[in-house]
């Protein structure tokens, strides 16, 4: 029963670090999720892929595409399918901002983060980002070896 309890973890932060090195973030939402039974139970397990995902607009609503949640090991034949579309929960505000910023050209919406808040609801956080350059992402790893040369160095 030890064993069980292990796997569940209570703070989830499941994070798209690929999607840091393949765009530049212009803005950051938090969205909830539609979710059926056992996908909760699979993203707090943290069994999450969003190397690949992308959100769509599709009659005035966000659907998150690509995400894989796997499907829950104790699950029966209600499991969930793990490549669904899902539909994500933003005010009215936001999905106009969010629409509009995705009209432009070279501009995407993209989930970054997926976490569990404070009252246990499983949250997305996309961004609308703008793909980067070769020569931007140089520019990202010479910073980053920049600062890590400068904190070894004890500044």
């Amino acid at each position: 029963m030890a064993k069980d309890k292990d796997r569940i973890k209570k703070h989830v932060n499941i994070v798209n670090r690929r999607a840091s090195f393949e765009y530049q973030f212009l803005d950051k939402y938090t969205a909830g999720v539609m979710l059926k039974g056992t996908e909760i139970k699979s993203i707090r397990e943290g069994k999450v892929n969003m190397q690949d995902g992308y959100c769509i607009f599709q009659n005035g609503e966000l659907w998150l595409h690509n995400t894989h949640i796997s499907t829950y090991t104790e699950g029966t034949h209600y499991n969930h399918e793990p490549m669904r579309a899902r539909k994500l929960l933003l005010n009215k505000k936001e999905l106009k901002k969010l629409e509009k910023g995705a009209e432009e050209q070279g501009v995407t919406i993209i989930p970054t983060r997926v976490f569990i808040n404070d009252r246990g609801f499983a949250k997305v956080e996309v961004a609308l980002a703008r793909g980067k350059k070769l020569y931007d992402k140089r520019q990202d790893i010479k910073e980053k070896d920049v600062k890590r040369e400068m904190d070894r160095s004890g500044y």
